[in-house]
């Protein structure tokens, strides 16, 4: 008999029952094939052997098993394989296996799950993530083959038994092969007076580090997600998640000697992009720069954040005049005009990939300047930055001061109708303020304390009269959604 299916607070768990054996699966000898493992990936355990037969990977001159592998699994109520049918499901969808076909899954998975979301695949991922289910021994590895067939590179992410930190029923692909969306390697670079494609009020990517400055502009970075560079001798990777709104700069040294180069892995978790490290093919979470599948995992390894802003061309040559900026002419064919790339999915509302965990707070997709000190994490929404200029506040315990002055960045660009717009956040810089006050000064690169004293902001610290210089921290500018989904205990900014 199999275990009992309980739901409690919306969890379904599944609870101890009798393992499966080989002949508890279906009656082998209803095909004309042996209950051996499928080529090349030697499953021994029944329910690993189970998921390869429902993903068609026992072709017969009979046909597929799949559907008596199906009632199997019904039959005995194992909850273990509702994220194997949440995968066949959207398999199905993407005509990459046909199994037991999308109506027989999506009722199977209904059927065990006790919820009715019929084929609405991203529904079901949501509710997914928002369970303590786990899928049955092997999946890794299954769901790597399953991806393989879209691209074989996915299944070298996902080998069988390969180390994990995240969930991999929750790694979904993001509808690019791997390097699908082309890291940029040292891309050439112009000096400001010749980069004549740019709008003066157009978006851009400002680094500054060593003395030298670059600009990334958005309209580049939309198409590239990732840039691997060198500014003022350090090398860094300016990892770009077009869906979470957040470009966030990586030392790619490491404190024990390594280096990294990374690469899109086309492979997305929670709506965020799974990079890649070209060393060692692990996989790494873009918004905190830690491996989470792969030989990296259980290293301790965490990429140091470099500072970076999102401001206007404009505005970055005015504070930074020799500064150079990402040629247009970057080798890939791509139509390089601002919002071409993914204007549409900016002026939206709406997410284009699941979201398991939400916070209504805030709208999912409002901007936000998220600050961790410590344990603590604030996200301070763009909109009441830009309103205050200048904001004062502490986090866990440390005081810290935002910058704000040059307002919100919105823009409508060349030749796109009247209601286009282009929203990027805003130009936020915070620092550690020691415990003084500031409020705006009498131009944006200055802000005055308590005393009357002016201070000049800069990239690396707010730089004071008598010489004091206060430290910059590295937040990240992203969607709330995003800042929210990996620091779920954050508190909100508010200007009441």
């Amino acid at each position: 008999m199999a275990g009992a299916v309980v739901i409690l607070g919306g969890s379904l768990l599944m609870t101890s029952g009798p393992a499966m054996d080989q002949n508890d699966l279906l009656d082998w000898s209803a095909y004309d094939f042996p209950p051996s493992p499928p080529p090349d990936t030697g499953p021994s355990d029944p329910a690993t052997i189970l998921m390869y037969v429902l993903s068609d990977e026992y072709p017969t001159s009979g046909g597929s098993p799949a559907e008596a592998a199906l009632n199997t699994v019904v039959r005995r109520r194992d909850t273990r394989f509702v994220p194997v049918l949440i995968e066949l499901v959207r398999a199905n969808q993407l005509s990459v296996s046909r199994g037991a076909g999308l109506e027989a899954n999506v009722a199977a998975l209904e059927s065990l799950s006790g919820r009715s979301f019929g084929a609405d695949w991203p529904a079901w991922v949501e509710w997914y993530g928002r369970t303590d289910l786990r899928a049955p021994p092997g999946f890794t590895g299954w769901k790597g083959r399953l991806l393989g067939r879209i691209d074989p590179g996915f299944e070298e992410f996902l080998p069988d038994g390969v180390e994990a930190r995240i969930r991999v029923e929750e790694v979904l692909w993001g509808g690019v092969s791997v390097d699908g969306i082309p890291a940029l390697d040292r891309p050439s670079v112009l000096p400001a007076e010749e980069a004549g494609y740019l709008q003066p009020g157009e978006p851009v990517f400002g680094i500054s580090i060593g003395g030298e400055s670059r600009a990334y502009p958005l309209r580049i970075m939309d198409w590239h997600e990732m840039v691997n560079d060198v500014v003022g001798g350090v090398p860094f990777s300016l990892a770009y998640c077009t869906l979470c709104g957040s470009g966030i700069a990586f030392d790619q040294r490491t404190a024990d000697g390594m280096a990294f180069t990374f690469g899109s892995s086309g492979l997305l978790y929670r709506s965020n992009k799974l990079m890649y490290d070209r060393q060692t093919r692990s996989l790494w979470n873009q918004f905190t720069g830690e491996p989470v599948i792969g030989d990296l995992v259980g290293t301790g390894i965490q990429l140091r954040r470099l500072p970076v802003v999102v401001t206007s061309w404009q505005a970055w040559r005015e504070q930074h005049p020799e500064t150079t900026v990402l040629d247009i002419s970057t080798g890939f064919d791509r139509r390089y005009e601002l919002g071409a790339a993914y204007g549409e999915y900016f002026a939206s509302p709406a997410t284009l990939f699941p979201v398991p965990v939400r916070s209504e707070r805030l709208p999912p997709k409002e901007r936000v300047y998220g600050l961790t000190v410590g344990d603590a994490s604030v996200a301070y929404p763009v909109g009441v930055l830009s309103s205050r200029r200048v904001t004062n506040d502490v986090v866990g315990t440390t005081p810290v001061a935002l910058v704000a002055t040059r307002g919100s960045l919105t823009v409508h660009p060349d030749g796109a109708g009247a209601d286009s717009v282009y929203e990027a956040g805003g130009e936020v810089r915070a620092y550690a303020s020691g415990g003084r006050l500031f409020r705006p000064g009498p131009d944006p690169g200055t802000v005055l304390d308590s005393g009357g004293g002016e201070w000049v902001v800069t990239e690396g610290a707010l730089l004071g009269p008598e010489g004091e210089r206060l430290a910059r921290l590295n937040g990240i500018l992203s969607y709330w959604f995003a800042w929210f989904e990996f620091f779920p205990r954050t508190t909100v900014y508010s200007d009441g």
